[in-house]
Protein backbone atom coordinates (compact mmCIF):
# COMPACT_ATOMS: atom_id res chain seq x y z
CA UNK A 1 0.00 0.00 0.00
CA UNK A 2 1.10 3.64 -0.86
CA UNK A 3 1.83 5.36 1.96
CA UNK A 4 3.58 9.05 2.47
CA UNK A 5 6.68 7.24 4.47
CA UNK A 6 7.28 4.70 2.19
CA UNK A 7 7.16 7.20 -0.97
CA UNK A 8 9.77 9.72 1.06
CA UNK A 9 12.06 6.66 1.70
CA UNK A 10 11.92 5.42 -1.99
CA UNK A 11 12.40 9.11 -3.23
CA UNK A 12 15.43 9.49 -0.89
CA UNK A 13 16.92 6.08 -2.16
CA UNK A 14 16.62 7.19 -6.38
CA UNK A 15 17.42 10.57 -5.50
CA UNK A 16 20.49 10.22 -3.67
CA UNK A 17 21.89 7.87 -6.26
CA UNK A 18 21.42 4.69 -4.56
CA UNK A 19 19.72 2.74 -6.92
CA UNK A 20 21.03 4.34 -10.17
CA UNK A 21 19.58 3.09 -13.50
CA UNK A 22 22.29 0.96 -14.76
CA UNK A 23 23.07 1.73 -18.28
CA UNK A 24 20.39 -0.47 -20.72
CA UNK A 25 22.71 -2.09 -23.11
CA UNK A 26 21.05 -2.47 -26.24
CA UNK A 27 22.98 -5.56 -28.24
CA UNK A 28 20.89 -4.94 -31.47
CA UNK A 29 23.34 -4.51 -35.09
CA UNK A 30 23.72 -1.09 -36.37
CA UNK A 31 20.75 -0.35 -38.71
CA UNK A 32 18.50 -3.50 -37.86
CA UNK A 33 15.00 -2.11 -36.96
CA UNK A 34 13.85 -2.76 -33.24
CA UNK A 35 11.08 -5.51 -33.39
CA UNK A 36 9.68 -6.40 -30.42
CA UNK A 37 7.42 -9.18 -29.11
CA UNK A 38 5.38 -9.13 -25.87
CA UNK A 39 6.17 -12.62 -24.04
CA UNK A 40 2.39 -13.49 -23.37
CA UNK A 41 2.12 -14.56 -27.10
CA UNK A 42 4.67 -17.51 -25.94
CA UNK A 43 3.28 -17.76 -22.28
CA UNK A 44 3.21 -21.38 -22.52
CA UNK A 45 6.29 -22.24 -24.27
CA UNK A 46 7.97 -19.15 -21.51
CA UNK A 47 6.44 -21.51 -18.57
CA UNK A 48 7.75 -24.70 -20.04
CA UNK A 49 11.45 -23.72 -21.44
CA UNK A 50 12.30 -19.64 -20.99
CA UNK A 51 15.62 -19.80 -22.33
CA UNK A 52 15.13 -22.34 -25.52
CA UNK A 53 12.12 -20.17 -26.30
CA UNK A 54 13.90 -16.59 -25.87
CA UNK A 55 16.82 -18.42 -28.42
CA UNK A 56 14.15 -18.79 -30.54
CA UNK A 57 12.42 -15.92 -30.79
CA UNK A 58 15.51 -13.83 -31.39
CA UNK A 59 16.43 -16.90 -33.83
CA UNK A 60 12.80 -15.54 -36.25
CA UNK A 61 14.26 -11.88 -35.90
CA UNK A 62 12.76 -9.93 -32.86
CA UNK A 63 15.17 -8.42 -30.48
CA UNK A 64 13.17 -6.08 -28.40
CA UNK A 65 10.73 -8.00 -25.39
CA UNK A 66 8.17 -7.13 -23.04
CA UNK A 67 7.49 -8.99 -20.27
CA UNK A 68 3.59 -10.50 -19.53
CA UNK A 69 3.96 -11.24 -15.77
CA UNK A 70 5.72 -10.09 -12.37
CA UNK A 71 4.77 -11.70 -9.14
CA UNK A 72 7.13 -9.73 -6.84
CA UNK A 73 9.37 -12.46 -6.21
CA UNK A 74 12.49 -10.77 -7.60
CA UNK A 75 12.29 -13.41 -10.53
CA UNK A 76 12.32 -13.02 -13.95
CA UNK A 77 10.66 -16.28 -15.44
CA UNK A 78 12.16 -18.34 -12.99
CA UNK A 79 15.58 -16.17 -13.00
CA UNK A 80 17.15 -13.67 -11.20
CA UNK A 81 17.32 -9.83 -12.88
CA UNK A 82 21.39 -10.65 -13.06
CA UNK A 83 20.89 -14.54 -14.62
CA UNK A 84 17.73 -13.25 -16.89
CA UNK A 85 19.65 -10.15 -18.04
CA UNK A 86 22.58 -12.74 -18.86
CA UNK A 87 19.94 -15.13 -21.05
CA UNK A 88 18.63 -11.90 -23.16
CA UNK A 89 22.31 -10.39 -23.55
CA UNK A 90 23.53 -14.09 -24.72
CA UNK A 91 20.84 -13.79 -27.50
CA UNK A 92 20.99 -10.46 -28.27
CA UNK A 93 17.60 -9.22 -27.03
CA UNK A 94 16.93 -6.25 -24.83
CA UNK A 95 14.06 -6.23 -22.30
CA UNK A 96 12.43 -2.76 -22.64
CA UNK A 97 8.76 -3.06 -20.41
CA UNK A 98 7.16 -5.10 -18.89
CA UNK A 99 3.67 -5.47 -17.35
CA UNK A 100 2.15 -5.32 -14.04
CA UNK A 101 -1.12 -5.48 -12.14
CA UNK A 102 -3.43 -2.98 -10.32
CA UNK A 103 -3.25 -5.03 -7.08
CA UNK A 104 -6.78 -3.91 -6.10
CA UNK A 105 -9.03 -7.28 -6.05
CA UNK A 106 -6.17 -9.98 -5.96
CA UNK A 107 -7.43 -11.51 -8.95
CA UNK A 108 -5.38 -13.80 -10.34
CA UNK A 109 -2.64 -13.31 -8.44
CA UNK A 110 -0.65 -15.82 -6.16
CA UNK A 111 -0.08 -13.06 -3.83
CA UNK A 112 -1.73 -9.73 -4.06
CA UNK A 113 0.73 -7.99 -1.62
CA UNK A 114 3.93 -8.56 -3.94
CA UNK A 115 4.55 -6.70 -6.87
CA UNK A 116 1.76 -4.59 -7.94
CA UNK A 117 0.72 -0.96 -8.27
CA UNK A 118 -0.91 -0.52 -5.53
CA UNK A 119 1.26 -3.20 -3.04
CA UNK A 120 4.91 -3.80 -2.87
CA UNK A 121 5.57 -1.16 -5.70
CA UNK A 122 9.01 -0.19 -4.75
CA UNK A 123 10.10 -3.56 -4.71
CA UNK A 124 8.98 -4.05 -8.42
CA UNK A 125 10.43 -0.64 -9.39
CA UNK A 126 13.74 -1.80 -7.82
CA UNK A 127 13.47 -5.41 -9.72
CA UNK A 128 13.05 -3.77 -12.97
CA UNK A 129 15.88 -0.97 -12.56
CA UNK A 130 18.11 -3.63 -11.41
CA UNK A 131 16.92 -5.48 -14.87
CA UNK A 132 17.34 -2.18 -17.30
CA UNK A 133 13.80 -2.06 -17.85
CA UNK A 134 12.58 1.20 -19.34
CA UNK A 135 8.31 0.97 -19.10
CA UNK A 136 6.67 -0.56 -16.15
CA UNK A 137 3.30 -1.00 -17.80
CA UNK A 138 -0.21 -1.61 -16.03
CA UNK A 139 -1.28 -4.09 -17.77
CA UNK A 140 -5.22 -5.21 -17.49
CA UNK A 141 -7.92 -4.67 -14.70
CA UNK A 142 -10.02 -7.22 -13.62
CA UNK A 143 -14.09 -6.94 -13.87
CA UNK A 144 -14.23 -6.06 -9.93
CA UNK A 145 -11.41 -3.29 -10.63
CA UNK A 146 -13.64 -1.04 -12.91
CA UNK A 147 -16.18 0.11 -10.31
CA UNK A 148 -16.86 3.78 -12.17
CA UNK A 149 -15.73 6.89 -13.32
CA UNK A 150 -15.30 8.37 -9.52
CA UNK A 151 -12.79 4.98 -8.88
CA UNK A 152 -11.01 5.34 -12.39
CA UNK A 153 -10.18 9.18 -11.05
CA UNK A 154 -8.95 7.67 -7.80
CA UNK A 155 -7.03 5.09 -10.04
CA UNK A 156 -5.20 8.12 -11.98
CA UNK A 157 -4.32 9.25 -8.70
CA UNK A 158 -2.11 6.09 -7.63
CA UNK A 159 -1.22 5.77 -11.26
CA UNK A 160 0.39 9.49 -10.95
CA UNK A 161 2.09 7.95 -7.41
CA UNK A 162 3.12 5.28 -9.32
CA UNK A 163 4.63 6.69 -12.11
CA UNK A 164 6.64 9.30 -9.52
CA UNK A 165 8.34 6.40 -7.92
CA UNK A 166 9.29 5.15 -11.45
CA UNK A 167 10.25 8.19 -12.18
CA UNK A 168 12.81 8.30 -10.15
CA UNK A 169 14.47 5.26 -10.75
CA UNK A 170 14.93 6.09 -14.48
CA UNK A 171 11.54 4.40 -15.88
CA UNK A 172 8.75 5.51 -17.55
CA UNK A 173 4.90 4.44 -16.44
CA UNK A 174 2.45 3.30 -18.25
CA UNK A 175 -1.52 2.23 -18.87
CA UNK A 176 -2.64 -0.63 -20.91
CA UNK A 177 -5.68 -0.48 -22.97
CA UNK A 178 -8.23 -3.07 -23.94
CA UNK A 179 -11.74 -2.18 -25.60
CA UNK A 180 -13.51 -2.07 -21.82
CA UNK A 181 -11.95 1.22 -21.10
CA UNK A 182 -14.40 2.66 -23.62
CA UNK A 183 -17.11 1.59 -22.50
CA UNK A 184 -18.97 4.84 -21.69
CA UNK A 185 -20.29 5.74 -18.22
CA UNK A 186 -22.23 8.40 -17.33
CA UNK A 187 -21.63 10.13 -21.25
CA UNK A 188 -17.96 9.60 -20.59
CA UNK A 189 -15.18 7.34 -21.61
CA UNK A 190 -12.91 5.39 -18.65
CA UNK A 191 -9.78 6.15 -20.79
CA UNK A 192 -10.55 9.76 -20.68
CA UNK A 193 -11.02 9.75 -17.06
CA UNK A 194 -7.84 8.25 -16.90
CA UNK A 195 -6.14 10.39 -19.59
CA UNK A 196 -7.11 13.73 -17.85
CA UNK A 197 -6.59 13.06 -14.51
CA UNK A 198 -2.95 11.92 -14.80
CA UNK A 199 0.24 13.92 -14.82
CA UNK A 200 1.13 13.65 -18.56
CA UNK A 201 4.65 13.40 -17.70
CA UNK A 202 4.27 10.69 -15.40
CA UNK A 203 1.75 8.56 -17.21
CA UNK A 204 1.91 7.54 -20.64
CA UNK A 205 -0.36 5.07 -22.85
CA UNK A 206 0.69 1.51 -24.38
CA UNK A 207 -2.20 1.46 -27.00
CA UNK A 208 -3.52 -1.59 -28.11
CA UNK A 209 -4.36 -0.98 -31.19
CA UNK A 210 -6.36 -3.99 -31.95
CA UNK A 211 -8.53 -3.23 -28.45
CA UNK A 212 -9.20 0.18 -29.43
CA UNK A 213 -9.79 -0.48 -32.98
CA UNK A 214 -12.29 -3.01 -31.82
CA UNK A 215 -13.97 -0.88 -29.37
CA UNK A 216 -14.42 0.95 -32.21
CA UNK A 217 -12.16 4.24 -31.78
CA UNK A 218 -9.47 6.02 -34.13
CA UNK A 219 -5.91 5.96 -33.04
CA UNK A 220 -4.95 8.49 -35.43
CA UNK A 221 -7.59 10.87 -33.06
CA UNK A 222 -6.55 9.61 -30.06
CA UNK A 223 -2.91 10.88 -31.72
CA UNK A 224 -4.03 14.14 -32.39
CA UNK A 225 -6.03 14.64 -29.29
CA UNK A 226 -3.24 13.47 -26.77
CA UNK A 227 0.61 14.01 -28.71
CA UNK A 228 3.61 12.53 -27.44
CA UNK A 229 1.24 10.50 -25.51
CA UNK A 230 1.51 6.48 -26.80
CA UNK A 231 5.36 5.61 -26.22
CA UNK A 232 4.40 1.86 -26.78
CA UNK A 233 2.00 0.10 -29.04
CA UNK A 234 1.01 -3.42 -28.73
CA UNK A 235 0.53 -4.88 -32.67
CA UNK A 236 -1.93 -7.37 -33.30
CA UNK A 237 -4.73 -7.63 -36.10
CA UNK A 238 -7.97 -7.95 -36.28
CA UNK A 239 -9.65 -10.93 -38.41
CA UNK A 240 -12.31 -10.05 -41.24
CA UNK A 241 -15.30 -11.83 -39.78
CA UNK A 242 -18.26 -11.49 -37.64
CA UNK A 243 -15.86 -12.10 -34.51
CA UNK A 244 -13.63 -9.98 -34.94
CA UNK A 245 -11.14 -12.35 -33.65
CA UNK A 246 -7.22 -11.91 -33.16
CA UNK A 247 -4.47 -12.49 -36.81
CA UNK A 248 -1.62 -12.07 -37.45
CA UNK A 249 -0.23 -8.45 -38.37
CA UNK A 250 -1.41 -7.87 -42.01
CA UNK A 251 -3.35 -10.83 -42.09
CA UNK A 252 -6.52 -8.81 -41.29
CA UNK A 253 -8.22 -5.03 -41.54
CA UNK A 254 -6.62 -3.03 -39.60
CA UNK A 255 -4.60 -0.33 -41.72
CA UNK A 256 -1.23 -0.53 -39.86
CA UNK A 257 0.12 1.46 -42.82
CA UNK A 258 -1.81 4.55 -41.96
CA UNK A 259 -1.12 3.98 -38.47
CA UNK A 260 2.73 4.31 -38.62
CA UNK A 261 2.82 7.16 -40.74
CA UNK A 262 1.14 8.71 -37.53
CA UNK A 263 3.86 7.72 -35.04
CA UNK A 264 6.41 10.83 -34.16
CA UNK A 265 2.49 12.59 -33.43
CA UNK A 266 1.62 9.69 -31.27
CA UNK A 267 5.63 9.80 -29.59
CA UNK A 268 5.98 6.20 -30.59
CA UNK A 269 9.55 4.83 -29.04
CA UNK A 270 8.79 1.24 -29.27
CA UNK A 271 6.16 -1.86 -30.38
CA UNK A 272 5.26 -5.11 -29.57
CA UNK A 273 3.72 -7.94 -31.65
CA UNK A 274 1.28 -9.71 -29.66
CA UNK A 275 -1.06 -12.49 -30.33
CA UNK A 276 -3.30 -13.18 -27.37
CA UNK A 277 -4.29 -16.38 -29.52
CA UNK A 278 -3.24 -18.02 -32.22
CA UNK A 279 -4.99 -20.49 -34.46
CA UNK A 280 -1.88 -22.78 -34.42
CA UNK A 281 1.80 -22.48 -32.88
CA UNK A 282 2.26 -18.89 -31.49
CA UNK A 283 5.75 -19.22 -33.50
CA UNK A 284 4.50 -19.61 -36.73
CA UNK A 285 2.26 -16.74 -35.77
CA UNK A 286 4.72 -14.95 -34.92
CA UNK A 287 7.14 -15.66 -38.35
CA UNK A 288 4.27 -14.05 -40.53
CA UNK A 289 3.50 -11.12 -38.27
CA UNK A 290 7.70 -10.35 -38.47
CA UNK A 291 7.39 -11.22 -41.75
CA UNK A 292 4.56 -8.65 -42.83
CA UNK A 293 6.31 -6.02 -40.17
CA UNK A 294 9.73 -6.20 -41.87
CA UNK A 295 8.30 -6.04 -45.28
CA UNK A 296 6.32 -3.07 -44.95
CA UNK A 297 6.52 -0.99 -41.91
CA UNK A 298 9.87 -0.30 -40.67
Amino acid sequence: MHTRRSFLKTTTLYSAGLLAAPALSSFIKAGQPTIGLQLYTVRDAMKADPKGTLAKVAQIGYNSLEGATYTGTGDFYGMDAKTFGGVLKANSLVMRSCHYRLGEDGAGLADANKGTVLHNWDKAVEDAHALGIQYMVCAWLSPKERMGLDHYKKMAGDFNIAGEKCKKAGIQFCYHNHDFEFDAQGGKYPYDVLLDNTDAKLVKMEMDLYWVTKAGQDPLKLFSQHPGRFPLWHLKDMDNTTAHAFTEVGNGTIDFKKIFANKEKSGMKYFFVEQDKCPGSPFDSITKSIGYIKKNLV
